[in-house]
């Protein structure tokens, strides 16, 4: 390679190291940074050594996305030098996040208002990512690009949180992809990915029903192998059905949740109530009936622990045990499921979910927000996903501890 030829070198941290930023001081950061190493064979290739771990964080909080690189001869404009964020789904599919050039930067979709990058010192293109969503979980690539080369380097992001098998009111195998996406929404989650499924089997998760996955796979985890669920002479593990077709097949799903913005309590009243009385006095309380996925959460990370029985906004009759006891439903921690009753006539206590105070005070900000135009005088050129300056006219197409055994 010509002494003379721009030679870029990219430094990230992957999937392997673990830090969780948002609880990190100043000095443990510049620790880990010294602990990436970067290397050049005579051929030119680059050579990434990382600490093993992982980048952990969880929904509400910040993170940052560690990204470094070099360049040869130092004399290189910092000014033509692109950085560009992308998120890779499982279908490889490419999400843009995050591009600069120069002093110029764009954001993109969800992540407007809430990433831009360190900036801690040259060479440095890690991004930060604030309050942190479900939808944000994931692998992200850097790629840092100047006028001769470029080269690129993968974050996975992970979060902390829980892995709960969910099938609807009309019973089990009745979602297709789509649907199972949507009854994840709507319990507060996301459809889980293999790997956090893989985890919640190594801590104990027993399903024996299949589930779709975020991938579009159908798979669900044996901790206890038995004849009823795929041959009692089978190894424990997370059985696989492969990808299926996404509108024909039905069957449940695995969602994932993660840290509460609010907290889940068991009701206290001195009668018990119907669902629609549930609702209303949960209303009364300033909260809402907790929904199935607020209610893992709170036994996974806030150890929530009732042996009384509740409505959830799903209309599901459930309850959270950390400590097993008995008449309590068994010897193994877990979120106990009574079944979906009679909505009218039987009655129960009811779980309720209230938001905390700054949680609320974001929303109505957000509400009250006129989009966050910056002034024509003071707002900076825009650059498209590709790095280069939109003009006036121009067209531009870019996308803007505890156990999980369910008994």
């Amino acid at each position: 390679m010509s002494p003379a030829k721009a030679v870029l070198i990219v430094a990230f941290v992957a999937v392997n190291f673990a830090l969780c930023v948002t609880s990190l001081p100043a000095e443990i950061e510049r620790g880990w940074r010294r602990a990436v190493h970067v290397l050049e064979d005579d051929t030119g290739a680059v050579i990434v050594q990382t600490a093993p771990g992982k980048v952990v964080t969880h929904r509400g909080g910040s993170i940052t996305l560690p990204c470094r690189y070099h360049h040869e001869p130092e004399t290189t404009d910092p000014s033509r030098i692109r950085i560009k964020w992308t998120k890779v789904t499982d279908a490889l599919q490419f999400v843009d996040v995050f591009v600069a050039l120069g002093r110029q930067q764009r954001v993109f979709g969800s992540y407007r208002d809430r990433v831009s990058l360190e900036q801690a010192g040259p060479g440095d293109a890690s991004l930060v990512i604030h309050n942190i969503t479900l939808a944000d979980y994931g692998r992200y690539e850097c790629e840092v690009t100047n006028d001769m080369e470029d080269d690129t380097g993968f974050v996975n992001l992970d979060l902390e949180g829980v892995v709960f098998p969910y099938y609807p009111r009309m019973g089990r195998y009745k979602l297709n992809y789509q649907q199972a996406e949507d009854a994840c929404k709507q319990q507060d989650a996301i459809l889980a990915s293999h790997s956090q499924l893989h985890k919640a089997w190594l801590e104990g998760l027993d399903w024996c029903n299949a589930g779709w996955l975020e991938d579009g796979s159908v798979q669900y985890p044996i901790s206890h192998p038995r004849d009823e669920c795929g041959r009692k002479d089978m190894p424990a593990g997370v059985r696989n059905y492969g990808y299926r077709h996404k509108e024909d097949e039905r069957y449940d799903a695995f969602c994932f949740t993660s840290n509460l913005n609010g907290k889940v309590y068991f009701l206290k009243r001195f009668k018990k109530v119907n669902y629609a009385e549930a609702v209303k006095a949960c209303v009364r309380d300033g909260a809402l009936v907790a929904r199935v996925g607020q209610l893992y959460a709170a036994w996974k990370l806030q150890l929530l622990d009732r042996c009384e029985a509740g409505w959830l906004e799903d209309a599901s009759i459930r309850y959270p045990i950390v400590n097993p006891r008995a008449r309590c439903g068994g010897q193994f921690p877990g979120v106990r499921h009574l079944g979906f009753p009679d909505k009218k006539f039987r009655l129960y206590g009811v779980y309720c979910f209230r938001k905390n105070e700054k949680e609320e005070e974001k929303e109505k900000k957000k509400e009250k927000k006129t989009g966050g135009v910056i002034p024509a005088a003071t707002h900076p050129p825009e650059i498209s996903a590709s790095g280069r300056k939109i003009v006036k006219g121009d067209g531009d197409n870019s996308s803007p501890p505890n156990t999980t055994r369910v008994l």
